[in-house]
């Protein structure tokens, strides 16, 4: 016999423990506990438990039956209760329980630059220092895990064919992902938390390019030159031709996507976040 214990959390508002619902997978249980899920096309099952309480009156899990869809719908529709209604603005492309997209238009902003290795004859960012600089239209996408982080090729709002370019941001990694660093990513993830998003992209210091970064721009120079010679000559417009269209491979020098490789468009980059 195996020995186990179970805890429950306390809980307020005027709810009580009544169900509890049992994941199985064809995963150890030690590779289980990140809550990852099964893998793809693994082998799972989940069944559905009554909540009762034992002779010291503390509650324990009772015997189960297959959880059926039905099931599910009647607590996510109990769930989405608890979520309040809320007016979107006209910028939000998604408003869902696990995931916030939403586009700005293209802007001059105070950029915050220091950067750890400057490269010789920088005019404006060759030590740490503040400057207005454009920048163009952006596409965000947030998830309980990652805030991805893209360029729009045109000042307006996106259709699910738009396609989606590399940020030029030198906080975002070459597959769209921001790099924290040491700020806190948003606790919630609503309406209300967008401006905490953008404040972290936008208000942050750039430091150096990620891994990858340097392939995203065309022409000579390379990204951080860009930027310099945006600062440097008080540029209203930023240059959103060179920016190269999303590929989440181009993490090398001579990656390219592949001839069949159809463009990733926000309809592709949602449907993907929505997975993750």
């Amino acid at each position: 016999m195996i020995a186990h214990s179970t805890h429950f959390e306390a809980t307020g508002g005027n709810v009580a423990l009544t169900n509890a619902i049992l994941l199985y997978s064809a995963q150890p249980a030690r590779a289980s506990a990140s809550h990852s899920g099964p893998r793809r096309n693994e082998a799972a099952f989940a069944s559905i438990h009554a909540i009762e309480e034992d002779a010291e009156g503390r509650p324990t899990i009772a015997a189960g039956v297959p959880l059926l869809r039905a099931h599910l719908r009647q607590w996510t529709e109990a769930l989405s209760r608890s979520a309040p209604p809320e007016m979107l603005p006209a910028n939000v492309l998604v408003a869902h329980p696990d995931m916030l997209a939403w586009w700005i238009p293209e802007q001059v902003r105070t950029g915050f630059f220091n950067l750890s290795s400057p490269p010789a004859g920088l005019r404006a960012l060759s030590q740490q220092t503040t400057a207005p600089v454009p920048y163009p239209a952006h596409l965000f996408i947030a998830t309980r895990s990652h805030l991805g982080v893209y360029a729009l090729p045109a000042n307006e709002r996106p259709t699910a064919d738009t396609p989606v370019l590399h940020s030029p941001i030198l906080n975002v990694f070459a597959d769209g992902k921001l790099c924290w660093g040491n700020i806190s990513m948003p606790g919630a993830l609503t309406i209300a938390s967008i401006p905490d998003y953008e404040r972290a992209v936008f208000d942050s210091w750039s430091t150096h390019p990620n891994q990858g970064q340097e392939l995203t721009v065309t022409g000579k120079g390379g990204l951080v030159r860009l930027w310099d010679d945006l600062a440097a000559r008080r540029a209203t417009r930023f240059p959103v031709k060179r920016l190269k269209p999303f590929y989440p491979g181009l993490r090398r020098r001579g990656a390219h996507p592949s001839r069949t490789a159809q463009p990733v468009t926000v309809e592709r980059l949602i449907a993907a976040s929505s997975r993750r």
